[in-house]
C-alpha cells in the first residue's frame, strides 16, 4: 500500500469511528471517493502522461506500464514505472495483480500494407491476466467513427480524407470494442473522443452519447477535437461512476 493511501485509510477510518452515524448508501459512496491503485498502460503517449499526472494529483497511486521507463522521467511517490509485454499476459498480470482498475491509453500506428492489430492483441492479453489476477474494472480509449458507417454526417474532409488515411487503426479499435461487448465477466467501459489536441485541460462540462460520435440536435457532430487532459480527466471520472459500466462513450466538451 502506497504511503498516501494508508494515510487517508486511517483519517477515513477515524471519521467513521467519529460520525458512527453513516448508512450503509453514504458509507460507499465515501470509501469510492478514496484514492485507487490503477495500472496505466500506454503511459508514456501523450494522453497517458495526462492521465498519469492527473491520477497522481487526484491522490490515486499508479502502476506505470511502459515498454521504455526511460520515456517516462516523471517521479512521484505514489508512482511506480515497470516495464512490461502489453502482448503477454504472463507480463501483465505481474503488475496487474492487487490493482484496482486497469486504464488503457494505447495507440498504435497506421499501416496500409498489414493492417493494424495491436488494440485486439493487447485487450485479449490484457483481459487474460486481470481474470488471472481479479482485476475486473477497465477502461480504455478509442475514437469517434469507430464503426466504418459511422462518418456519413461527418464533414467533407473527414469523412472522405481523413477516415480513409487512418481506417486501418479504427478498424481495429472497431474489432476491439466488439471484443469487450462479448466480455461479460469483466466490468469495461470504452471512451470514444474525437481528434485529440495538445492543449491545456479544461473544466469544460462534457457531452456524452452512447454511438459514434457526439450529434446536435439535427444529428451533425459537435465539434471535432478535445484536449488530451480532458479525455483523460472523463477516464479517471470513471473509476467512482457506474453510468457507463459495459459501454462504449462517444464524448465531446462544451
Amino acid at each position: 500500500m502506497c504511503p498516501q493511501m494508508h494515510f487517508m485509510l486511517l483519517s477515513l477510518r477515524r471519521s467513521l469511528e467519529i460520525t458512527n452515524v453513516i448508512s450503509g448508501h453514504l458509507e460507499y459512496r465515501v470509501l469510492s471517493g478514496v484514492m485507487m491503485k490503477i495500472a496505466v498502460v500506454g503511459a508514456t503517449g501523450q494522453t497517458g502522461q495526462q492521465l498519469v499526472n492527473q491520477a497522481l494529483q487526484q491522490g490515486h497511486c499508479v502502476t506505470a506500464l511502459v515498454r521504455n521507463p526511460a520515456k517516462l522521467t516523471l517521479t512521484h511517490e505514489n508512482l511506480k514505472v515497470v516495464e512490461a509485454d502489453i502482448f503477454s499476459e504472463d507480463s501483465l498480470k505481474l503488475h496487474f495483480k492487487g490493482q484496482d482498475a486497469v486504464l488503457s491509453c494505447l495507440g498504435f500506428p497506421i499501416s496500409f500494407l498489414h493492417g493494424v492489430t495491436g488494440y485486439t492483441q493487447s485487450m485479449k492479453a490484457a483481459l487474460n491476466a486481470m481474470r488471472e489476477v481479479k482485476v475486473n474494472r477497465i477502461i480504455t480509449m478509442t475514437s469517434w467513427y469507430t464503426d466504418p458507417n459511422s462518418g456519413s454526417n461527418s464533414s467533407y474532409f473527414i469523412r472522405f480524407m481523413l477516415l480513409p488515411m487512418i481506417r486501418s487503426v479504427l478498424n481495429n479499435m472497431y474489432e476491439m470494442e466488439n471484443l469487450l461487448k462479448q466480455t461479460e465477466d469483466i466490468n469495461w467501459t470504452v471512451v470514444r473522443p474525437p481528434g485529440l489536441k495538445n492543449t491545456p485541460t479544461t473544466a469544460n462540462e462534457f457531452l456524452t452519447h452512447e454511438g459514434y460520435y457526439v450529434p446536435d440536435e439535427n444529428g451533425a457532430p459537435i465539434g471535432q477535437s478535445v484536449s488530451r487532459g480532458d479525455v483523460a480527466r472523463f477516464m479517471l471520472s470513471l473509476l467512482n461512476n457506474n453510468a457507463w459500466m459495459k459501454k462504449a462513450v462517444a464524448i465531446a466538451t462544451k
